[in-house]
């Protein structure tokens, strides 16, 4: 799964876009036709919803603007797949969701066999010519989009799975995950100075990561690894959640209220803890890092270390320093891990991959933030307030959609997402 954002010929796009698509076909594959429609949470979306939004996003702003006698598959899916345009009509409430029986799936598939019919027809009228900016933007986005919802997909698909008392494999990992534990902990330094922030380049980015501006950073040290389950362990074993003095007031609030005792998936099992896994229910990995935690949950074992989490723009600029390249053998989703995996050499810093980091940063627009008009504007700027800042990508991101600027975004109690922990001091 490849994306060459620098080209703009049709047939290329064309090439991208159906390499794209197809990986979102893919995901479901080991889906049974009842797992398509669940939705336990207000948070997660049943898979066949993302795959019929992703394909309305390509219908609603590509194709009926701008090919020629363009006919709808079906205005009512509108409706349906309508995901928060508040400019683009009514929509489901995203708790209903999973309500949506009809139509069904065939329905689904037909639509994205449709839709893509006629992103092909439409580049085709192009030939080798390049498409005007405006129009190859708009497709990127698209497949930027149904990227991010790929990985949705599979943290959806995860906690659906997760919450079968069954525990049901969603596919076995053929990959070799052969563990000889992780690396010695280590900090690595990052001296005082002033600092570039945000995107830079000529490829594709969101418009949260916009304007690069400079910032000044005191120095610090930062771990050159994730925290690890064996860590985390050592945080609940203590009975940290149990202690007020660690946590911010609405999550100690949260935690009481939901009685969380330890990271989403973790089940204790005939006095051992387990977790379950894409790859099915195992006995936690006390090498590899932690996962599905939320933001207060990092935050207090931040203060039982007695240190701190990274803003992201301490992060940025580790990250630039000691992790320049995206590389194949970092753990994205084409290493079929499905799940974190511990360190695998000394220079393995895991800055990309592996699991969402969490930052003490808000989400905040950047100076200069060019906030864009009409639908597009709705994508991003409307969602900078009370969320935390995460970094890095996860083993369920698509390599080619990360980048070092890349600005995920949660509420502060979300952790159905690979969200793990890197600490400074």
């Amino acid at each position: 799964m490849t994306l060459h954002v620098p080209i703009s010929k049709a047939q290329e796009l064309m090439l991208d876009y159906q390499s794209i698509r197809s990986q979102s076909i893919k995901i479901c594959e080991p889906l049974e036709p009842e797992d398509y429609v669940v939705q336990p949470i207000l948070d997660v979306s049943p898979p066949k919803w993302h795959l019929g939004h992703s394909t309305w996003f390509f219908e609603n702003f590509v194709l009926v603007p701008n090919l020629k006698d363009y006919q709808a598959f079906d205005l009512k899916l509108n409706y349906f797949f309508n995901s928060y345009y508040e400019s683009q009509g009514p929509r489901i409430l995203r708790s209903n969701r999973g309500n949506i029986t009809r139509p069904g799936l065939k329905v689904i598939l037909d639509y994205r066999n449709y839709v893509d019919q006629h992103i092909a027809r439409y580049l085709e009228e192009f030939g080798d010519r390049e498409l005007p900016k405006e129009i190859f933007d708009l497709i990127i986005l698209g497949l930027q989009h149904e990227q991010q919802h790929q990985e949705l997909l599979l943290t959806d698909i995860k906690y659906i799975l997760g919450n079968n008392p069954l525990f049901p494999v969603f596919r076995e990992n053929k990959a070799d995950q052969k563990n000889n534990g992780t690396s010695p902990l280590n900090f690595l330094e990052v001296g005082e100075g002033i600092y570039e922030i945000g995107h830079q380049g000529k490829g594709f980015c969101f418009d949260n990561e916009l304007g690069v501006h400079k910032v000044f950073l005191h120095d610090f040290q930062i771990m050159d690894r994730l925290v690890t389950n064996g860590e985390y362990l050592e945080f609940v074993n203590d009975g940290a959640y149990d202690k007020y003095q660690y946590w911010l007031s609405e999550g100690w609030e949260w935690l009481k209220q939901l009685e969380v005792k330890a990271p989403l998936y973790w089940f204790r099992k005939e006095g051992e803890w387990w977790q379950f896994t894409l790859n099915g229910l195992s006995p936690i990995d006390l090498n590899s890092p932690v996962s599905h935690v939320s933001y207060f949950e990092a935050d207090a074992f931040a203060q039982w270390k007695e240190m701190r989490l990274a803003t992201e723009f301490e992060w940025e600029t580790a990250a630039k320093l000691y992790s320049p390249d995206i590389t194949n053998d970092q753990n994205f989703v084409e290493s079929n891990n499905y799940h974190p995996i511990a360190t695998q050499h000394s220079k393995d810093y895991q800055f990309l991959g592996n699991t969402w980091e969490w930052t003490s940063s808000a989400y905040l627009p950047y100076p200069n933030y060019p906030r864009l008009k009409g639908a597009l504007g709705e994508y991003n700027g409307k969602f900078m307030v009370n969320q935390m800042v995460l970094r890095g990508g996860s083993c369920a991101t698509p390599r080619s959609h990360i980048r070092h600027s890349y600005r995920n975004f949660f509420h502060a109690d979300k952790r159905w997402q690979f969200t793990g922990i890197r600490l400074v001091k």
